[in-house]
């Protein structure tokens, strides 16, 4: 009878030590999927005060090029703590590697009470152990303060030091993670410059869409009614979301530069050519004008010189002015416009006008090409020209899709190839239909367009007012070519003034 009571005590450590156990393969898994540093040193914190019933615990991390430990989490304090190797309980398990356990912090020289003074704590018992890597090499120390029953025993070292092993490894792997976060960062930008230094004028362009489409993407987690009532994007899929906008240009670096850059339908050059033919053009008129007057003189006598000079100065300014009305007219075909637009009827005219040129050859005011080319409704393109900046989409993909990317970043190549689609299959690269695009290139695709006709004047084309834009947009959407439900969001969210700050 007598052995009861030790029997039901040994049953009692022992149910304990397995929920200790089991407590510390549960925080094993928790620490392996938690890749977020500051979130994971906090996790390991407060389990380790629970599996070994310590008041606090602290948590620091070897710096080697500084020698010195840091720690921007510790339990009760504020700001980060940076120990010296070697120095206090702490920085002495760090050099040798040894576990330390006392029971009156007090009367151990090792321990810095300044640190106590500076929480306002009163330490007692301390617990300190190393986290050791997979290589076995010391990452930092974890820390239990004041045990719940005055000292911690053997078995709380054991569970501690087991808890530093799998702490040490989550540590390493949340800071590879944060490493290769930071890889990406840095890469895209500067895939984001090296796209801007090629048309300096869209500088910020890439940012703006990336702010846009973000924004839109969490507009859509208030939906309570509607098609996309219910959508959720996890951080992972916002980050998915803001590589794939900053990223959706970087094939235009594929895109010859005078036609990426093109500000007016004729190239710098193409318009001189014409300019000096008008000019050759106005010399051919100044100089028939003259063998008219001496035909005239010789064909009417001298005594008509005064009126025949006045009717060919009559004649000559009326030739002139409609020479000069035709580049007028010319200069304002060669603006692109935002807008489709018509009336180049008269440049066909204009191209039956014909001159001498200076070796008497007869030659025409406007070639077939150019009148082609001041005819473009809308824009600044050739069909040719328009084809080749279309394809930028297709470099982009393909550039994205030789980045290793991770898992949770997959789609990237996916999501910005899918930009410039529409909902009625007359989008380019692919001209894929509606339930092919995802839902993140159709927010992009609004996005894209009301950035790309707001932004500030660019060579070649005016900023368009923000009412404007979304009526541009409100058609587009009216028409089937961009969502409906996604732009009346976007609308309804004020998404482009409340995540793009003024131009």
């Amino acid at each position: 009878m007598p052995a009861k009571p030790a029997l039901a005590d040994s049953h009692q450590l022992l149910q304990r030590r397995v929920q200790k156990l089991t407590s510390i393969l549960d925080v094993a898994k928790a620490m392996t999927a938690q890749h977020d540093l500051e979130e994971l040193l906090q996790l390991i914190l407060r389990e380790a005060a629970k599996v070994v019933e310590a008041d606090r615990c602290s948590l620091f991390i070897l710096d080697r090029q500084r020698n010195e430990l840091w720690s921007r989490i510790a339990q009760g304090a504020s700001g980060e703590i940076r120990v010296p190797l070697g120095v206090g309980i702490a920085g002495t398990v760090a050099k040798t590697g040894e576990i330390i356990n006392i029971v009156d912090a007090y009367s151990d020289d090792r321990f810095n009470r300044s640190i106590d003074l500076t929480m306002g704590y009163r330490t007692k018992s301390i617990l300190c152990v190393p986290m050791r890597d997979a290589r076995g090499e010391i990452t930092g120390v974890l820390q239990a303060l004041n045990a719940v029953d005055g000292a911690f025993d053997a078995e709380d070292q054991e569970f501690l030091l087991a808890l530093g092993a799998q702490a040490a490894v989550a540590v390493e792997n949340a800071v590879l993670h944060d490493e290769i976060n930071k890889l990406f960062e840095g890469f895209v930008s500067a895939s984001v410059v090296a796209i801007e230094s090629r048309d300096p004028s869209t500088a910020g362009h890439s940012g703006r869409v990336a702010s846009l489409t973000v924004g839109l993407a969490e507009a859509l987690e208030h939906l309570t009614t509607g098609q996309y009532a219910g959508t959720r994007f996890a951080a992972a899929d916002i980050q998915e979301i803001r590589y794939a906008s900053l990223l959706h240009d970087f094939g235009k670096v594929g895109v010859r530069e005078p036609v990426l850059v093109k500000a007016e339908k004729l190239y710098p050059h193409e318009l001189e050519v014409l300019r000096q033919r008008f000019d050759l053009a106005r010399k051919d008129r100044h100089l028939e004008s003259f063998r008219r007057r001496f035909k005239a003189l010789a064909a009417r006598g001298e005594r008509f010189a005064k009126e025949i000079e006045e009717e060919e100065d009559e004649l000559l300014a009326r030739e002139l002015k409609e020479l000069d009305g035709a580049f007028e007219f010319i200069l304002s075909c060669n603006r692109p416009t935002v807008l489709a637009q018509g009336g180049f009827e008269r440049l066909a005219g204009i191209s039956q006008v014909g001159f001498n040129d200076a070796r008497g050859a007869p030659q025409k005011l406007l070639l077939p090409s150019e009148v082609q080319v001041l005819s473009i409704p809308k824009g600044s393109l050739s069909s040719l020209e328009r084809r080749e900046i279309e394809s930028h989409v297709t470099h982009t993909f393909r550039f994205l899709s030789q980045i290793p990317w991770t898992r949770a970043l997959r789609r990237v190549p996916d999501i910005a190839y899918a930009h410039h689609e529409k909902l009625d299959g007359q989008g380019y690269p692919r001209a894929i239909q509606a339930e092919e695009i995802p839902v993140q290139s159709r927010m992009m695709a609004i996005s894209d367009i009301y950035d790309a006709l707001t932004a500030s004047d660019r060579p070649y084309k005016k900023a368009v007012p923000h009412a404007l834009a979304l009526d541009i947009l409100r058609k587009e959407a009216e028409q089937g070519q961009l969502d409906k439900e996604l732009f009346r969001v976007f609308i309804e969210a004020d998404i482009s003034k409340r995540f793009i700050k003024a131009r």
